[in-house]
């Protein structure tokens, strides 16, 4: 009791005691501020975006203007290059980080790389697609979905990087010991005692890659830029969702319009669900 009354006398106590009051409540304030924002966006989305989710934005192409239709070759398409992006992305990722952990602890290239490779993953994503654009498409003399897919994969592969790397780092060196210990080459203990040790968070990196290139739109418009037609062919200029939204939704037709919104909506809701898998995968 003596110690309390003395405290609450105490100038320094006191100070400190109102700072800290005074941090809660602007941390308190900063999270209301930015949940009412996203809670704004997803109410909106949903208000304008779900009225027009129907089994025909599923199963019908984008139609031309004052004409029902869907967004089946844009969904099949965005499908298609995010699919073959995270497949080309996700070895050299998985591959560049594994080096990073578990052989670069020495000299100068790992700490370069991984310089590099936070560079690159805040990198604005439109440079990625006008560096596709000049290195292949501007080469080829046309648009298509292998450059969409190679912008994409460059997108992949700096997330896959750091995750993998972050999440080998977490391994305990003592298993790596204990695996050397029984005589079992470095690369045998690299596949069956560090990424099944870190298999969730390396998986966790790879739906987060996922997310990331699911929404994007300027590189697509530079690489495999759109498609009115259902097309599966992957040498031509290719439909996806990003960039349909973005057209559908400058235009002055009102079906289009709902179209634009009921592909943000299904865009917002995958990146929310691979989002909400990830997290569950990091927690087990």
């Amino acid at each position: 009791m003596a110690y309390s009354a003395l405290s609450m006398h105490n100038s320094v106590y006191q100070r400190r005691r109102i700072i800290n009051r005074l941090m809660l409540t602007v941390s308190l304030g900063a999270l209301v501020f930015g949940l009412f924002w996203l809670f704004w966006i997803i109410l909106t989305l949903l208000t304008k975006g779900a009225p027009a989710l129907s089994f025909a934005l599923f199963t019908e192409i984008t139609p031309p203007p004052g004409q029902t239709g869907g967004l089946l070759n844009a969904v099949v398409g965005s499908l298609m290059m995010a699919g073959i992006g995270t497949l080309i992305g996700t070895p050299i990722g998985i591959l560049a980080g594994t080096y990073l952990a578990e052989y670069g602890q020495r000299g100068w290239l790992a700490p370069a790389t991984r310089f590099l490779n936070d560079v690159l993953l805040s990198a604005p994503s439109i440079i990625i697609g006008l560096f596709i654009y000049a290195v292949y498409v501007a080469q080829v003399g046309h648009y298509s979905g292998w450059a969409g897919a190679l912008a994409l994969s460059i997108l992949v592969i700096p997330v896959v990087v750091r995750t993998t790397d972050n999440m080998l780092l977490l391994v305990p060196n003592s298993l790596r010991e204990a695996t050397a210990a029984l005589g079992c080459p470095k690369y045998r203990m690299i596949t069956l005692v560090c990424y099944r040790a870190a298999r969730s968070g390396i998986i966790t990196g790879i739906l987060l890659a996922v997310a990331r290139i699911s929404g994007e739109t300027a590189p697509l418009l530079f690489t495999a830029l759109s498609n009115q037609f259902m097309s599966w062919n992957m040498n031509a200029p290719m439909a996806n969702l990003p960039v349909v939204i973005y057209q559908y939704a400058a235009s002055p037709f009102k079906d289009w319009n709902d179209l634009a919104w009921a592909g943000a909506t299904l865009i917002t809701l995958l990146v929310l669900g691979i989002n909400i898998l990830a997290r569950n995968l990091f927690r087990k």
